[in-house]
Formats: C-alpha cells, structure tokens, sequence
C-alpha cells in the first residue's frame, strides 16, 4: 500500500478520489481515521491560469470559510511537499446522484441558498458536481476553488448545465 507524508505524520492511501485543475486528491488514513490529502500538481491546464497553487489553495479557503460555506476543515498544511490534509466528507457526489438518478430538489434548494450567499460576496466556485458530497442531507463544497463572481461562470449560467443529465452532463461522461 501506497504511504504520504504530511509534515512526517504518515498516511496510507486508500484510493484516488480525483483530479482537478490543481492537484490529486486521496481518501487517506492514518489507521484510525479518514482524511483527504491533496497532492498539488504542476500539470498544465489550458483553460485555467493558476500562481502559486498551494497558496491559492489557502487563500480560497480562508475566503470561502468568512463567507460561511459548508465545507471540509483544513486540517494541516506540507508547505514544502505541496499537500494539504483536509476532513473526509463522507457521502455521495452531486455527479454519482445526477448519474444514478437520484437527484433530489432539495440539493438544487441548497445550492440556490449558498448561490445568494457567495454572490453577494462576489464570488463563484467551481459548481461542477463533482465539487459537491451529501452527507446526511445537506450538501458540502468540498474543493477550495472560488474566483472574483463573473455571470457567465455562475450556477445559473455555467454550473447548473451539469446537475441534471443535460446534453453537457451525458457528453461529459462519454469523456
């Protein structure tokens, strides 16, 4: 089994949960519990310009955390390996309802409620349902990303085209 380190605190790799823009995320545990590390990647993305991604990281938290979004704690920061250790939001994503069919108003509702809240802070984050875990009920922001609000990369202009099985979602999964 796969071991990371975060500041000599050692984990064992349990699965990749993703890739994003940014980096690799990883349901970890240290034998006791679970937790996400987040491995930066220097990879280059064609249509997202990054500066320090590790810093950005940090920063979308702090800023998203002042606006009051659900999401999970960070938990610790390897400045020098380019990983962050956040808490393991246990549940299903927004994307495997939408696959299963399973989607509930409800999820829109929320997301609706948090839209009005970060607009109003002038921010968008990534709404891509991959982003978003149900645990109990309410629904989590689990990636950091946020950006200055621009309409057209809003929920209702971008974001939504991917929580129900629109010709963009069933495309996305042919990928």
């Amino acid at each position: 089994m796969e071991r990371m380190t975060v500041n000599g605190r050692e984990f064992t790799v349990s699965r990749l949960l993703g890739k994003g823009k940014g980096g690799y995320s990883y349901l970890v545990t240290d034998g006791a519990e679970r937790y996400v590390l987040k491995q930066i990647h220097h990879e280059p993305c064609d249509y997202y310009q990054f500066g320090n991604k590790l810093e950005s990281e940090l920063r979308d938290y702090q800023r998203l955390n002042k606006i009051g979004v659900p999401m999970p704690e960070l938990l610790d920061v390897d400045t020098a390996q380019e990983r962050i250790l956040k808490e393991f939001i246990d549940g299903e994503t927004i994307f495997e309802l939408v696959k299963q069919e399973r989607m509930e108003e409800r999820y829109f509702e929320q997301m609706r409620t948090l839209c009005r809240t970060l607009y109003a802070a002038g921010t968008n984050i990534d709404y891509f349902p991959t982003n978003f875990v149900v645990r109990d009920g309410r629904l989590f922001y689990v990636d950091y990303e946020c950006n200055d609000y621009m309409e057209q990369w809003d929920f209702e202009h971008w974001g939504v085209k991917y929580w129900s099985k629109t010709p963009e979602f069933i495309e996305y999964l042919k990928q």
